[in-house]
């Protein structure tokens, strides 16, 4: 139902009145789990699922648009992101705004929930479980992240505080990569954190940049629509902020790289208040977009 709340807050119209030229591609088919699966239950439908997101993403970047995926859960960035990967290789970077890391992996996980592995299947990290789940896990990431795999230092988190301790360790594993956690926002200030990310990706190399945007990064009194909501998140104006310098960044004569493409996710309206968690995202694509408190840039 994220799809269908980001569409309802006026998703296109809002893209359209910053003068993008914008083409609704619609839902994609939605595979059917059995009923009451949960966790690892899931694998064979979302396997299904991301194979199709993919391939979506793929015909988009062929054409030179800016993807824009909207969730769901966010497992749909291991085929979001999985497509550009296969376009750019190591020249793109991904900036993870979340609460969570999602370096979880089969083994590493309690629930089995897939929307908390995205990275680790998109880093190729190994299953840690035998049988069933090591096959599906191999085929996600052989057919749907494909051979190029994202390296420690083309990733970077944004927004984090609530990472488990597998997660922890593996983060702690990886050198070169980017961490920006609550603490070093409210320690050292948004402005500082978007500047040492800045100079994060350009030494980095990578000339792309795609965003995959949790909404559970947002305090839940602003965004309750969600079903992994963390308190103590980015507050409204913060999330303005990291949107307008992000894009003015991009849009700068002599940037080395550019907007690769763009998830929304994890909105949920059976928790949100009159849509106000979806308004608000859409609020923040139209910062990324180039909106401005005086007009577009």
């Amino acid at each position: 139902m994220g799809p269908a709340a980001a569409r309802l807050a006026g998703l296109a119209e809002t893209l359209r009145s910053l003068g993008c030229a914008v083409k609704d591609r619609g839902d994609l088919t939605q595979p059917q789990a059995e009923p009451g699966a949960m966790g690892r239950k899931v694998y064979p439908s979302a396997y299904v699922a991301l194979k199709e997101v993919r391939s979506s993403v793929e015909d988009s970047l062929a054409v030179d648009s800016v993807p824009l995926v909207i969730g769901g859960d966010h497992t749909v960035s291991i085929g979001s992101v999985g497509a550009a990967l296969s376009k750019y290789g190591t020249d793109l970077a991904v900036l993870w705004v979340d609460a969570h890391s999602d370096l979880n992996t089969p083994g590493t996980s309690d629930s089995g929930n897939i929307h908390g592995m995205p990275v680790a299947a998109l880093m190729g990290l190994e299953s840690g479980v035998d049988g069933e789940q090591e096959i599906l896990w191999r085929r996600i990431m052989a057919e749907v992240v494909g051979a190029e795999k994202l390296g420690p230092g083309r990733a970077a988190w944004l927004g984090l505080r609530e990472v488990d301790g597998p997660e922890q360790e593996q983060l702690a594993q990886m050198p070169g990569c980017f961490t920006s956690t609550m603490y070093d926002l409210d320690r050292n200030g948004l402005v500082s954190e978007i500047d040492r990310l800045d100079a994060w990706i350009r030494e980095s190399g990578a000339s792309q940049l795609w965003i995959s945007f949790d909404v559970d990064v947002l305090d839940p009194i602003l965004a309750p629509g969600t079903g992994t909501a963390v308190r103590g998140g980015l507050t409204y104006r913060e999330m303005h902020l990291m949107g307008e310098m992000l894009s003015e960044t991009m849009r700068a004569p002599g940037c080395p790289y550019r907007l690769a493409g763009l998830d929304l996710v994890e909105i949920n309206p059976l928790f949100d208040r009159g849509n106000e968690t979806a308004k608000t995202a859409v609020e923040w694509i139209a910062s990324i977009f180039g909106k401005t408190i005086l007009g577009k840039r």
